[in-house]
Order: structure tokens, then sequence, then C-alpha cells
């Protein structure tokens, strides 16, 4: 199963927008859709809980929260899992201005443990001109994940530009994941990041990520399978393919504890047809 963990839409917008979106999904066998940081929590949440509903088979939706000014009680945290249907929550720390472990954030961070949520940090890659350079450091993250073990988290962007910190994160803590979005005109990049985590002994924690609408799922799939092409004629080192490829069809959602149904469905047809095959054998 190939699962993009990383895409967004305007749910900020009267309308959403979806066309390409949907159009860049189909590459893919599953999309997590994280709502934008732009516009009231409560609205985003709501238009993004609707075009995902809407979709259910192919989307996984992650509501904004942020812990400076929303409810953060598992009341409120459950109706979004439970009444919305969305799976896990997206943290625009950086752009928000809220530092990562501030008090009413570490509350949140344990309601959402209870509830089983899983996080998303968006605070690298591109940032706005008033975002806090210093709230997008991954090490940052080092005492949410000692306090709170079981949490599953994902380091959005690798943590650019602090991608050094992210590989250590990943090493250190067991629910600690890194979306690898991909930018196939920044191919060197890249290049330098899958070897950096090679070389640490990380892959198997990396998430394939498109970075939707600024990536496109089957280009950016086709890039990460074709860098080392590139380097046919060098004597730069190279990642071996199929370590490549199992970034691309990673066990995303099963990592992050969120139920697929149709997996769930296929696995019990399955259980149930050996079952006839034994009664009839």
């Amino acid at each position: 199963m190939i699962v993009d963990c990383h895409t967004h839409i305007n749910c900020a917008a009267d309308d959403v927008e979806a066309s390409e979106h949907l159009e860049a999904a189909e590459t893919v066998d599953k999309c997590i859709v994280l709502a934008c940081s732009e516009g009231a929590s409560e609205k985003v949440n709501k238009k993004l809980s609707e075009y995902v509903s809407k979709h259910e088979d192919k989307m996984v939706g992650f509501a904004i929260v942020e812990p400076s000014e929303d409810k953060i009680n598992v009341q409120n945290l459950a109706l979004l899992k439970e009444r919305q249907g969305l799976k896990g929550v997206v943290l625009y720390c950086s752009g928000s201005g809220f530092h990562p472990t501030h008090s009413r954030a570490m509350r949140f961070y344990e309601s959402a443990l209870e509830l089983g949520l899983p996080l998303f940090f968006h605070n690298g890659g591109h940032l706005a001109s008033d975002a806090v350079l210093e709230y997008t450091q991954p090490y940052l993250l080092d005492e949410i994940a000692k306090e709170f073990p079981e949490l599953r988290i994902i380091i959005g962007n690798m943590g650019v530009p602090f991608v050094e910190q992210t590989l250590s994160m990943v090493a250190k803590h067991e629910n600690v994941y890194a979306d690898l979005t991909i930018r196939p005109s920044s191919v060197w990049k890249i290049y330098n990041t899958v070897v950096a985590a090679h070389e640490s002994e990380v892959m198997d924690k990396l998430l394939f990520g498109s970075g939707f609408p600024h990536g496109n799922a089957g280009e950016c799939i086709e890039t990460l399978l074709g860098f080392n092409m590139l380097l046919a004629d060098t004597n730069l080192p190279t990642v071996p393919r199929d370590k490549i490829r199992n970034i691309i069809e990673r066990d995303t959602l099963g990592l992050l504890g969120i139920e697929d149904k149709d997996i769930l469905v296929q696995e019990q047809r399955s259980e149930k047809t050996k079952e006839r095959k034994g009664v009839k054998a």
C-alpha cells in the first residue's frame, strides 16, 4: 500500500476546491490530508471533515489544533475523532508562535495520547516571514517524546532546515517518524537527505509525502525511485533500491495506529476464506 502522509487542501475557503487534490490522490492508495493553518480551527476542521468523509476510502484527515487558543481537553478532542472522523492532529508551532513544550501544549499531548491521536508537527519547510524559526527545531520535541513515549509523532518536512536533528530524533525514539516530503526540483537535497538517513540506519522511520499542492505524488515517487540512476557514472554513494521502495510502500497508517477499515475487511474476508477451505478439506 502506498500512503502519501502529507497533503493539503484550502479548508479556509468557503468552497473547498478539490479536483486537483483528487486527481493527485489517484496515484496512491491512501493520503493524509492536513488541515491548513489559515482561519479559525473550528471552521477549518469542519470543512476538512466534510471533504474527507466524502472520500473516506482514500483519505484520512488530520485536524488543526492550536493549544494556546483552542479547547484541549479530552472531551473536545474526542469530538474531532468521533463526530468529525478526523484521525490525527497537525500542529504549526512556528507559524502559530507557540513553543512545542508550552504548558498548555503538554496538557494537549496528554489528551491526544489518551485518544490515540497521532501528531504531525508541520514546523519546517517553507516558512512565512513572521514564523518563529527557533520553534522549528526538532530537538524541541525530545521532551514530548520522553514524557509521552507511546505518542506517535511525525516530524514534517524532515525538520528542514534541521535535518540532522530529525535523524537523531527518529533514531532515539521508537514512535517518532519523519515525513520525507519530496521536491522533484531539488534532487540534490533529496539525495543528501536519503543518504544521511541510510548512513544513520533510520530508513525504516521515513514516511513518504508529496506536500501537495507543492508536489504531485506520482512525480515524487518517480523522483525518489530514480535519483540513484543520476549517479550511475559517479563514485558517489548510493542507497539500495529496496530500501527506497520500502519508504514508498510503508504501512504508514499502521505505524501511526490509524485503523484502516479496508485492510481490516480484506483480512476478515481472507480469514473466512481460509476457514471455508479448511472445512472443505
